[in-house]
């Protein structure tokens, strides 16, 4: 298969473990006779110093054209820290999402036997926990009608049925290739756009007799995860409460370098690690690539090379075995490795089996 990669490595530590992800995706195609080239383009901070615009017009050109995008990171204290920032390099990632059509994030929380220790939660709560949080992308509080001023301001949660519809299948789909039970996440006692998605997914259960199909306010829902992760199997929301479970989903890890995601829908999809740019870290070699290399297999698995996709994952599973790890998750008296090493393990693994 020929395949065309937008990279688009971004802020902070986004350089570092891109150069890991592409170095693993090559070594796959090397392996199994894939023809696979890349361009890279600018977003994020980067972007503004370079050019003035996270999203510049180039890149949004670049991954159009592209058949996938390989996406790392944006972020940097310097607009953090400054609320008169009037471009901030997070406008670059909603651009890229609503410019792309991509109105559904797919985040798996698996965790790692070998790294249970590393939760903050009890082994015996967390241990097999695997879910799908399916987070609608371009609609919500983030996309809507806005006003800020400084003595009142207000986002608007707008959704429309056709967008509730678009995502619902999407969630729905992929309870169908699991366990086949969906958990719809909203606020439906406060909230009249979640009374809307509620209204929705009872519509569209009935075509779905083979999923079971339950609901969940938000808040409870974020309990539920801590207390037991294994209850659920593909969860579905709007863009907000999307957002914030997932980032606690990933905690339940132990690790935010250990989860991968994907976003899809109307053009050339995206793949990234759920991470941010770590600033901190920066030029340290201590970023774990681990979230960057698995979107790769994300990626690939996208297009039906699924055997692709699961060397990856045997590749990751037995660097993590082998405790070829970065800091954050390695074992007290262990070996160091950053960055590069971990990589580069990886690789030659791939290369080897």
């Amino acid at each position: 298969m020929k395949l065309r990669i937008a990279v688009l490595a971004g802020d902070g530590i986004g350089p570092e473990i891109m150069e890991q992800g592409v170095a693993v995706m090559s070594a796959v195609a090397r392996k199994f006779g894939h023809e696979v080239t890349y361009k890279e383009a600018l977003c994020g901070a980067h972007a503004i110093d370079e050019v003035g615009d996270p999203f510049p017009e180039d890149t949004f050109k670049t991954c159009m054209e592209a058949d996938a995008v390989l996406f790392a990171s944006v972020g940097d204290p310097k607009f953090d820290n400054d609320p008169t920032a009037k471009v901030r390099p997070e406008q670059g990632l909603l651009a890229m999402r609503k410019k792309l059509g991509l109105y559904a994030n797919v985040r798996p929380v698996e965790t790692f036997e070998c790294l249970l220790h590393k939760s903050p939660l009890k082994n015996e709560i967390v241990s097999g926990a695997n879910f799908i949080c399916i987070r609608e992308l371009t609609g919500g509080m983030y996309f809507g009608k806005k006003l800020e001023g400084t003595e009142e301001a207000y986002d608007t949660n707008y959704y429309s049925r056709p967008e509730v519809e678009r995502i619902l299948r999407v969630a729905y789909q992929y309870a169908r290739q699991r366990r086949k039970h969906l958990t719809v996440v909203d606020k439906a006692n406060v909230l009249a756009s979640s009374r809307l998605w509620r209204k929705v997914a009872q519509d569209m259960a009935g075509e779905y007799p083979d999923v079971t199909t339950d609901f969940m306010y938000v808040d409870n829902a974020a309990m539920r995860m801590i207390q037991d992760p294994r209850f659920f199997d593909v969860m579905v929301t709007e863009n907000t409460f999307g957002d914030i479970l997932t980032d606690e989903g990933s905690c339940i890890t132990g690790s935010m370098g250990l989860l991968p995601s994907a976003s899809t829908g109307e053009h050339t999809p995206v793949f990234e690690p759920i991470h941010g740019s770590w600033p901190q870290g920066k030029g340290l070699n201590i970023a774990n690539p681990l979230a960057q290399i698995l979107s790769v297999a994300m990626l690939y698995e996208y297009f039906d090379l699924k055997a692709e996709g699961k060397l990856i994952r045997q590749a990751v599973n037995a660097s993590l075995d082998a405790n070829v790890r970065t800091p954050e998750i390695q074992v007290e008296g262990a070996p160091h490795y950053g960055t590069r090493e971990v990589g580069k393990w990886i690789v030659d693994y791939i290369e080897s089996h």
